[in-house]
Formats: C-alpha cells, structure tokens, sequence
C-alpha cells in the first residue's frame, strides 16, 4: 500500500486530502509544517510527498532544494499553492518536483497526477544528484546563476569540463521539464542521420556527451543540424573535455562549427577546485545508496572525510560516487575510517591526501596562511584519526588554542573523538 506524505499548514486541506486519498485506499501521514515534514521524512520515505509551497516556517521550495542536496530528494514530489506561478513551477520541476498542482485542487486530477506520481516513483528512480547537490561553494553558486540567466534562451549551450565534472547535471537543468530530453547512444548518428535526432528532440532538448572526438562526417552532420534547430524548436546543449580551439588549430575540428558551438560557453569548475564540498557530497553519495538498499547503513569518521577533502580527485565527481561505493560494499564496520580511505585511494590510483604541494599565489598573504593552515591541521587530524589530544601534541598548541584555532579556520572536527 503505497504512503503519501501531506505536507500543508491549513489543517483544513490536510485533512480534506487525507480523507480522500485514504478513501482511494492510500495510508496518509500529515505535517502541518517544514519541521515535521523533515521528521517524517528522516523516520520513513514516504512513496509521494503532497508538498504545499507556502508555508510560515520554510516555504515548500526551499524544503525541496535541502531535500534535493542533501540526497532526500528519493521520492516524487508532486507541489500545491493556491498563488502559483508558471515561474514558481519551472523552477519547483527544475529544482526535481515532479508536478504542480494550483489550489483549489479538482478531485480528478488530484487522483490522476497522485496515481502518475507513484508509477514514475516506481518504475524510474530519481537520479543520484542534481545540480542543486553540486555543492555550496562560490564557484558552484556562480555556476548555477549563471546557467538560472540562460535557462530560458534557445541559444546552444558548450559546456567545457573535465571528464565527470556533472555537466549532463547542468544540462538537465536547462532542459525544460516534460518536453523530450534526447542523448544518442553513439553519436555516429550525426553523421548518418543529424536531422532523425532533432525529429526525437522536436520542441526539447538534445544533449551531445563528448564532442571533441567527432570525425568530419560527424562535424559535418553536427552543423546540418545546427543549422535546423530553430525549424524543430530543439536547444542544443554540447560538452566538450578538450581545448576546442587547440583541435580547430592542430585542423582536427572544423573551424566554422566552432565559432556557432562557442557563442555562449560555460565552464564547469572540476571538483578540486571546490574541494570544501567533497564532504558533503561524500555524504549524499553514502546516503542514496543507503536509502535504495544498496549498501548496509554506513557513516564516516571525520578523519575519513577530511582525507577525502584532500584529494585531487582527477576523475572528479564520478571518481568520488565510485570511491564512496567501494567503501559503503568493503568496509567491515558500521563507520568508514581513515584507514578504509586510504585502502580505497591506493586501488583506485588516488595520491593519498596530504600537505598540498602548492598554493594559489593570487591569494592575499594572510588568504594563503589560512589556506596552508587549513591543510595542514587537517592533515595532522587526519593522520592521528580525529585524537585531538594526539594532534595537539604534534603541533605543539594547548588544547583550548586548537579548537579555537579550528573554529577559526572553519575546520570541522567530530564530536565523537577518541580524548
């Protein structure tokens, strides 16, 4: 018997929906606010969460946004407010909701968007991440304003990036939502049939993975088509790992289909240079595969985490979510270590974290302090697995100056330490 999670501060509606789909044979649990709708959601996954958007604690997009980035986001969740938006929608659908429904809300479609609901729950899970799970940091926060200002042009997109850099995240965010999203499993389909992949992608989006590898007869097609885009009303979204303009100057890419791919270029940062949120994406990956029942429930030791920080990760976030599966399926105890880390790191031809080798001269002096201090204290905690006692010892501070130093420095440190 599928649950259903109503979320809505009006007690009126909460219980008008319970009584209905309870009647349609649904188990129902009710929260009246963004607080018990996390207490609910942490006890149990509901099948389907009826999420209001306007609410007096935490409004219903911003509980989503946290749902989607901490790996919550593992259900359909279908949105309801009775002051909506096709804005409001957009980007409830963007951000992973899988419908919208404007109060007062029909029976009928009540029940029909409920019942679509579960069957897409069922038959086809939410991906792993989202661009709303990439991360906080600056550069990610850059990125994701600048993808929000082009969301809505048909303009194509060059997305550059190292290999495993999320850009298929970034184009998903740009796809708009229930239009047809096409991604060709080979694209030698550009060169024998460019204009069959716009007829599939007809008024939606058509993603090309790896652009840098096209022969001519693929380059060719590849601008066939580019030049019917606007006959189909598809956008075109390109990722490329390779310098485009070194390939159009060594005459292995065709100029002219250059300079139409390049008008509006975005760059994906690579995850070292947002290495502050490799904890918490560690974390999310740990936790989806947890809640799918793909790996016992696992935790990590700060240390563990801190020398996942550390790392180069020069297969970027595929090498993590890797990483971090080895280690949730070989681990022999309920928390991973430090120890597990760097077993995993060394089969998968990691360098093991360490003192950085070299730091960003554009920094102000005290900026590249602080940067060294940062690595080195997070070395020394995790070389002595999270004993504060141990790691005060080595760097010759008191232990009161430490943590004050750390709380400085915004270094985290567990509060499960062996003292």
């Amino acid at each position: 018997m599928s649950q259903i999670l109503v979320v809505d501060d009006e007690v009126g509606i909460r219980e008008l929906l319970s009584e209905i789909l309870e009647d349609e044979g649904y188990q129902v649990r009710l929260a009246e606010n963004a607080g018990q709708a996390r207490e609910e959601r942490v006890q149990a996954r509901p099948d389907l969460v009826l999420l209001d958007i306007w609410m007096p604690d935490t409004d219903g997009i911003t509980l989503l946004k946290e749902w989607a980035s901490s790996g919550l986001l593992t259900m359909p969740v279908v949105m309801m407010s009775g002051h909506g938006t096709i804005d409001t929608a957009v980007e409830a659908t963007r951000i992973g909701a899988y419908d919208f429904l404007e109060k007062p809300i029909a029976l009928q479609k009540l029940l029909s968007t409920v019942g679509r609901a579960l069957r897409q729950g069922a038959v086809q899970p939410k991906p792993a991440l989202s661009l709303a799970s990439l991360g906080r940091a600056p550069l990610i926060s850059d990125l994701k304003q600048r993808l929000e200002r082009i969301a809505n042009l048909k303009t194509p997109v060059l997305l550059v990036a190292e290999p495993g850099c999320g850009t298929e995240l970034c184009a998903h965010f740009l796809h708009l939502p229930n239009s047809p999203w096409v991604t060709p499993e080979s694209l030698t389909a550009l060169a024998e049939a460019p204009l069959d992949l716009l007829a599939q992608a007809k008024e939606g989006t058509l993603f090309l993975p790896e652009i840098v590898d096209l022969n001519k007869l693929e380059q060719k097609g590849l601008a066939l088509l580019m030049s019917k885009l606007e006959k189909y009303n598809v956008r075109l979204i390109c990722a490329s790992s390779k310098s485009l303009p070194e390939l159009v100057a060594q005459g292995a890419f065709d100029s002219r289909l250059f300079q139409n791919l390049s008008g509006l270029t975005i760059r994906v940062p690579s995850l070292r240079e947002h290495r502050e949120d490799v904890p918490e994406l560690a974390n999310l990956f740990l936790s989806r595969l947890v809640e799918a029942r793909e790996a016992p429930t696992r935790t990590f030791s700060t240390a563990a985490l801190n020398a996942l920080r550390n790392c180069d990760w020069p297969g970027n976030l595929s090498q993590l979510q890797s990483t971090v599966r080895t280690l949730a399926l070989t681990v022999l105890h309920d928390e991973i270590g430090l120890a597990d880390v760097n077993r995993v790191l060394a089969q998968f031809d990691v360098e093991l974290p360490g003192v950085a080798k070299t730091l960003p001269l554009h920094l102000t002096l005290r900026e590249a302090r602080d940067a060294f201090e940062r690595v080195y204290f997070e070395h020394h905690i995790a070389r002595e697995g999270g004993n504060m006692s141990r790691v005060a010892e080595k760097v010759g501070l008191e232990r009161t100056h430490l943590y004050r130093k750390l709380k400085q420095l915004g270094v985290r440190i567990s509060r499960r330490v062996e003292d």
